[in-house]
């Protein structure tokens, strides 16, 4: 939200369509533009929302007004969202949680690849991100009752049809990195966890 609407809004075709147009007087240009896009915000001007020790000193204007810079259609266009907690003093220099390696994470997502790259061997896709609703419709076949819990969650939290299929997507990319053939309702349920709140 620290950029400019008009900023943040010409990043829809982009992200969408995966290329910049530019146009001018007598020309159009177009140029190829796939990217990962890793975005972060405060809760509010002063950063302090939400916070258990902090106190926030913005008045309800003014965080309405800065979480309005980003538009719905941006923020749909995100697959994954997070809310990160400020991590306690405390926890800096624990050497006792128990967490994957970044070896055991990357090869857990050089399986998932593997398996996506045999999945799209014949189509145009390169990994899950990539697949339009027809290809989602090809390659993520849902069982009845996931379709019935996902229409479910998507009439009760109102979600657009372009985020239905993305956490279809996501859904797909979970099960893959869990090595399981079929979506099931747990991967849809943790997909529906990364939509905007």
């Amino acid at each position: 939200p620290e950029f400019p609407r008009s900023v943040l809004e010409s990043l829809r075709s982009p992200l969408e369509d995966g290329k910049v147009q530019i146009s001018r007087a007598a020309q159009t240009n177009v140029y190829p533009c796939r990217f990962i896009l890793v975005a972060a915000a405060n809760p509010c001007p002063c950063g302090n929302l939400g916070s258990p020790k902090l106190h926030c000193s913005c008045s309800v204007a003014q965080i309405n007004r800065y979480k309005a810079k980003i538009s719905g259609p941006i923020l749909d266009r995100i697959d994954l969202h997070l809310t990160v907690a400020a991590v306690e003093v405390e926890k800096l220099q624990a050497t006792s949680l128990k967490t994957e390696t970044s070896h055991e994470v990357r090869l857990r997502v050089q399986k998932a690849r593997d398996i996506q790259s045999a999945r799209f061997a014949h189509s145009k896709c390169t990994a899950n991100g990539e697949m339009s609703t027809r290809s989602v419709k090809k390659y993520c076949k849902l069982d009845p009752e996931s379709v019935a819990f996902l229409n479910t969650a998507a009439n009760k939290l109102t979600i657009s049809a372009r985020s239905y299929f993305k956490t279809i997507k996501v859904a797909r990319t979970i099960a893959d990195l869990a090595q399981c053939e079929e979506i099931a309702q747990p991967h849809l349920t943790e997909a529906l966890q990364y939509r905007p709140k």
